[in-house]
């Protein structure tokens, strides 16, 4: 292979697993849309349904954890991630596309139908975690900010295009969208065996991996703290206030049209962030991106022009990607030596967490509370604010270590 090929492929490789993130998020989307009517099919309450999302996140805790040691061990023990993730993918696809039919099983749809969405999110955690493990053992280090762009721009297609499912989808028999999914999602990830096989023969080889085992150390656990912290502004932000915020100056019509705007902003900033991060760190990109986005979602918060607020929300987007695309890059660096499973574990267990108490605020109808009002308002700020401090010091002493003989 020319040495020119052998370049394009780990980029060829991250498109490919961008695809494959683009289908998981649609299922996902598909899942959200449809769940209160499959419960209501299946004899239970439709105001389960926000519990049992609660219960997916609690899933997600422990699973993308124990899905990234999977990996871990996989690529020590077998020098392979591939197997593992088509194997549990296949079970996620397979539960994905029964879960409509659990209605028509008469006395036994509810108990059935909880079982299979109870596997699908388990399995599902296959497709989190372990597909970054098994492009960064094959990607050279500093390529991996720039591989990891490529990857979440399936995240913010799905993230842009789950309006259009709300709108598409929503009266559909469920069976269809579920079948097209599962299918897609299925026949896309039984390539990935010939993806790692491509890669782990290109002539151009990553440095070597050691095998530690996974451990908490105080850096980790302020990394994970302050990916917490920034995931809450997000969900808080993009979930909870920005609907609220384009209502106030555009009819309710628009805003499947106005709320991919964050994610154009999102999909657009992670490249030359990519190469901020390269060049300077992925640390201090967070830290910086994260007070970018802070500034942005106050802006958001106080604007009174439509123009102004699509331009913040297109640049509190643009915060947002690129603190998600240097946090992979970053969890890489922190699980370097056989531990970058469990460092992504961490990440998404994050990421899962922040959804869970936005999900349980919604429940509970705290963003409906006046009083609370003001407190949503600031949350992202906030939270945004406090992480790019925490990110600051945190690539302060990086570099202190760096320098000190």
């Amino acid at each position: 292979m020319p040495e020119s090929a052998a370049q394009r492929l780990p980029r060829s490789a991250a498109l490919y697993l961008a695809l494959i993130q683009f289908l998981f998020i649609t299922c996902w989307t598909i899942y959200v849309i449809h769940l209160p009517g499959l419960l209501e099919a299946a004899g239970l309450p439709r105001q389960y349904a926000p519990w049992i999302l609660i219960l997916d996140q609690l899933t997600f805790m422990v699973t993308d954890v124990a899905m990234g040691l999977a990996a871990d061990r996989a690529a020590r023990l077998l020098g392979r991630i591939g197997p593992l993730i088509i194997g549990l993918t296949t079970l996620s696809c397979i539960a994905f596309l029964l879960i409509p039919h659990a209605p028509a099983a008469g006395s036994a749809s509810a108990p059935m139908l909880l079982a299979l969405i109870l596997v699908w999110t388990v399995t599902s955690s296959a497709l989190r975690a372990p597909p970054w493990v098994l492009l960064d053992r094959h990607a050279a280090a500093p390529s991996v900010p720039w591989m990891n762009a490529l990857m979440l721009t399936g995240l913010a297609l799905g993230g842009a295009a789950a309006p259009y499912f709300g709108i598409t989808l929503k009266n559909l028999d469920p069976r269809l969208p579920f079948a097209v999914s599962s299918l897609t999602l299925f026949l896309a990830t039984a390539g990935l065996i010939w993806v790692e096989r491509a890669l782990a023969n290109r002539p151009v080889q990553p440095g070597p991996r050691g095998s530690a085992p996974p451990r908490l150390t105080p850096g980790s656990c302020l990394f994970a703290a302050g990916c917490l912290l920034l995931a809450l502004g997000f969900q808080v932000h993009f979930a909870l206030n920005s609907a609220g915020q384009y209502l106030r100056l555009a009819s309710p019509d628009r805003l499947p049209y106005l709320m991919p705007v964050f994610w154009i902003g999102f999909n657009i900033a992670m490249f030359p962030g990519a190469a901020l991060a390269r060049r300077h760190g992925t640390l201090p990109v967070i830290a910086a991106a994260a007070l970018v986005g802070a500034a942005s979602a106050l802006a958001c918060t106080f604007a009174r022009d439509l123009d102004f607020l699509l331009a913040v929300q297109f640049t509190a987007g643009g915060a947002w990607g690129c603190i998600m695309m240097a946090s992979f890059s970053a969890a890489l660096e922190f699980g370097r030596s056989g531990r970058e499973g469990f460092a992504l574990g961490l990440l998404f267990a994050a990421l899962a967490g922040a959804t869970l108490v936005r999900i349980a605020a919604v429940v509970a109808e705290l963003n409906r509370q006046p009083a609370l009002a003001a407190a949503f308002d600031w949350a992202p700020f906030a939270s945004w604010l406090a992480a790019g401090m925490l990110f600051a010091a945190l690539a302060f002493i990086a570099a202190r270590r760096r320098v000190s003989p």
